[in-house]
């Protein structure tokens, strides 16, 4: 196990904090790549049902390579049954990692995108990486107002039902890691 890997990082939300990944892309077939930058995505909404709940949440169409690839698992069932992995109170939620410990991802990465706009404020959804062009399916929600966090994850959704339920689970019991200590788990990823 390298030093990286015993990397640990401390729950305060601060400019040190960052959701972050720690997975090694792999190698992809160019079908498997999401939209390009410069196209545009059709409006669309991802319901999160988990186990504390429903999270609507409606993509940024201006966010074509990170919301589409978002678009492509949920219509894969990739996030089907996965955690949330890593929640930090009065920071962000995170899950998307197969794994489920902050280090696995969907054998490829994509391309950052950001814009002007674009912000990761209360509510919104935004990349986690491990790097520039390193963010592939892992995903925060941000619990409150992290713009320090704008230049290196790009936001590319917003919470439009069930914040509600997001800061119940912002709640959960966690142990080592920021891990929760029962599953929270997304029981099911659709587009409707």
């Amino acid at each position: 196990m390298s030093e990286e890997d015993n990397k640990t990082t401390e729950p305060v939300p601060d400019e040190t904090t960052e959701p972050e990944t720690t997975e090694q892309p792999e190698e992809t077939e160019q079908e498997d790549i999401p939209p390009a930058a410069g196209d545009t995505l059709e409006p669309t909404t991802v319901l999160l049902k988990t186990n504390h709940g429903d999270i609507k949440i409606k993509l940024h169409e201006d966010m074509p390579i990170t919301a589409g690839n978002f678009k492509k698992l949920v219509e894969e069932g990739f996030y089907d049954g996965l955690i949330f992995h890593r929640v930090i109170d009065g920071f962000m939620i995170q899950g998307g990692d197969p794994d489920g410990r902050g280090t696995g991802g969907p054998g490829y990465s994509i391309q950052d995108e950001f814009t002007d706009h674009n912000k990761n404020n209360r509510g919104t959804l935004s990349m986690a990486n491990s790097g520039p062009n390193t963010g592939g399916s892992q995903f925060f929600i941000n619990l409150v107002d992290n713009n320090y966090l704008d230049p290196k994850h790009p936001v590319f959704g917003e919470v439009i039902e069930g914040m509600d339920v997001v800061d119940v689970i912002a709640k959960v019991p966690k142990g080592a890691g920021d891990r929760p200590v029962e599953a929270v788990t997304i029981i099911e990823a659709k587009i409707i």
